[in-house]
């Protein structure tokens, strides 16, 4: 206090004021940001912390939906499902809803609906009873709304006993071991089917560039048509297939009967066929006296 005085006396001014804004957050940091304001890391809580009263809310009991609170009210004092005191159980719903509708008024929507329908069975029930024309008794009010329950109640059992499963990430996690592998490597060994296929198909590739050598005989058909015509002399009919050697290859066949159409087509033989589906015969042609 002296201190300050004493400063104030000399006209020294204030170091806090004097000093330079400085930024806390340092370059390079090795720990963990536990939060982000405005971008920026923060690695520690601010002196001046203000968190508003109604900034956090628990909630000790959710439900899932209307039937689900409506279910609890009923186990809860142990009412029975079939015989629900309507007047008890809709006033402790409607408490829960305005409570809910204070700070969330979106979800009352959905509970305002079973309120709704709650409010119109008691109703209902407060109604003198009619009997209807065919004698039988009028139907429960509270019917429907038991139905839904007990419905409701299974479902919500049947998961409840689905969720005790064991689930994988939750309850236990998959063994997985990385080996690693260091031995030599080993080939598999080539059975004697494979290597023939193998053989096979290099034949396969070898006939595909085989080179063919084409060679040019000399064939006159003037020769040809002065053999058939030997042939035909000592002879009447000769079949037309016995006068080719196919022995001698396609070449030699072909001039041949390119010569015996060359002799026909200057009527120095004739080809001749009895019937329908009959062999031909060659001959030579009559020449007129």
């Amino acid at each position: 206090m002296a201190a300050a005085d004493e400063g104030q006396r000399t006209g020294a001014p204030d170091a806090a004021l004097t000093a330079p804004a400085t930024d806390t957050t340092p370059d390079t940091v090795d720990g963990i940001a536990f939060a982000r304001l405005y971008g920026e890391p923060l690695f520690k809580l601010p002196q001046d912390l203000y968190i508003p009263p109604d900034a956090l809310e628990v909630f000790l009991e959710t439900f899932e939906g209307p039937l689900d609170l409506l279910l609890y009210l009923i186990r809860k004092q142990n009412f029975n499902v079939l015989d629900i005191p309507m007047a008890d159980v809709t006033a402790q719903y409607l408490g829960y809803v305005e409570q809910l509708r204070k700070t969330n008024l979106e979800l009352a929507s959905e509970y305002l609906l079973m309120a709704a329908m709650l409010i119109e069975i008691k109703s209902r029930m407060l109604l003198p009873v009619k009997k209807a024309d065919t004698g039988e008794e009028p139907e429960d009010p509270r019917a429907e709304l038991v139905r839904r329950l007990l419905e409701y109640e299974r479902m919500k059992l049947a998961a409840q006993r689905l969720d005790q499963l064991p689930q994988l990430g939750r309850d236990f996690l998959r063994a997985e071991v990385y080996i690693e592998q260091s031995m030599a490597p080993r080939f598999p060994d080539v059975a004697m089917d494979d290597l023939r296929a193998a053989w096979s198909d290099v034949l396969k590739r070898a006939k595909l560039v085989q080179h063919h050598k084409i060679s040019r005989e000399e064939l006159s058909v003037r020769e040809h048509m002065s053999m058939i015509l030997r042939r035909l002399q000592n002879a009447r009919f000769v079949e037309f297939s016995e006068l080719f050697d196919v022995t001698r290859g396609v070449p030699v066949v072909v001039v041949n009967f390119i010569a015996m159409l060359e002799l026909a087509r200057e009527s120095l033989i004739e080809i001749t066929q009895p019937e329908p589906f009959a062999p031909i015969y060659v001959r030579l042609a009559y020449l007129p006296a």
